[in-house]
């Protein structure tokens, strides 16, 4: 049994980590830690765990194994290198910091602690995800081209950030917008799929005026494989499939299309003279969530599929194109 302290209660994903520790029988909430008493005493109550008011002491308690981090994405460096420091193994919601050079402090801190750390960034364990990262990786597309993405709600529309998550539209506090939020899952797996970026070139607006940060944008970025990746998001679409598309010299993979949550074309997996677009039977089993992952490694010392450096990378990746699109240039990786 391990004993978690939840680190604020600022982001919308931070109830739902709080009811996985619930169900986990290997975990149990040691106490709710917030900088926002307002917002964290009525979660600590909801939750029927004590609330603690100095993070000192919870840092230093022998009784507390590991920390469940949701404080703003600005606060994000101080709170995870005090936990790393302290010994505390951590859980951290996305993304790992506004900045690279923010993200290399943590990295740092982490590997000289020691420590199990885990970042929140579940669709590398979703089956339609691994099923696409499995056909790369058996080289069905052969050499990928391009790698076409998009996710979009209407967040900024139905103004859905309001009293305790409003932060999420303040950039000094979040440290961008619809990409930041909602595209940053995106840019992961982009970034897992096609591997090291070379350089980008992006654009991002706010067409609402809801919110003070972006609520569209589209980045091109080139890969050092040759391959092209084209982002685009947006809090301010209201219909429309979320579609990845993986092109390559001898297929093309794909999800989210419309009664076929997957399709797979390819030259190298055709049988007794059959062509086509096929929609797979039956896909990989997903993995566990990321949460899920860490605590059984902490208990279990089970192996975890998502690392530190990818946390780091898609700061990397944000960053740049986030600069991109401010500075209006494009923007080459070393």
């Amino acid at each position: 049994m391990v004993r978690l302290a939840m680190l604020s209660m600022a982001h919308v994903h931070a109830r739902g980590y709080a009811q996985q520790i619930v169900r986990n029988p290997d975990a149990e909430i040691a106490c709710v830690w917030d900088d926002d008493p307002a917002r964290g005493r009525p979660a600590a109550r909801a939750l029927e765990a004590p609330f603690a008011d100095n993070l000192f002491e919870i840092l230093h308690d022998s009784g507390i194994d590991g920390v469940v981090l949701n404080a703003e994405t600005n606060k994000h460096q101080d709170l995870l290198v005090a936990a790393a420091e302290a010994g505390k193994h951590i859980f951290t919601e996305k993304a790992l910091t506004i900045r690279t050079a923010e993200a290399d402090v943590v990295v740092s801190a982490v590997r000289k602690a020691g420590i199990k750390f885990m970042i929140s960034l579940p669709q590398r364990s979703h089956p339609e995800t691994l099923f696409l990262k499995r056909c790369l990786d058996d080289g069905l597309l052969g050499q990928v081209t391009m790698m076409r993405a998009r996710i979009a709600h209407s967040a900024a529309l139905d103004r859905w950030f309001k009293e305790g998550s409003l932060w999420f539209g303040d950039a000094a506090l979040a440290g961008g917008g619809s990409l930041f939020d909602l595209g940053c899952h995106t840019v992961d797996c982009m970034r897992w799929f096609l591997g090291e970026p070379a350089s980008v070139m992006a654009t991002t607006s706010n067409l609402s005026g809801n919110y003070d940060i972006d609520d569209q944008c589209v980045a091109v970025v080139t890969f050092k494989s040759g391959a092209t990746g084209i982002l685009d998001v947006s809090w301010v679409q209201r219909a429309g499939p979320n579609l990845w598309e993986i092109y390559g010299t001898e297929g093309f993979a794909g999800r989210g299309f419309p009664g076929a949550p997957v399709q797979v074309q390819s030259r190298r997996a055709e049988t007794a003279g059959l062509t086509g677009t096929f929609v797979p039977q039956r896909l990989p089993d997903g993995l566990p969530s990321p949460l899920e992952q860490w605590i059984s490694a902490l208990v279990h010392d089970t192996p975890m599929h998502i690392t530190l450096e990818d946390g780091r990378n898609l700061t990397q990746l944000l960053e740049a194109i986030y600069t991109s699109a401010r500075e209006e240039r494009t923007v080459r990786f070393e």
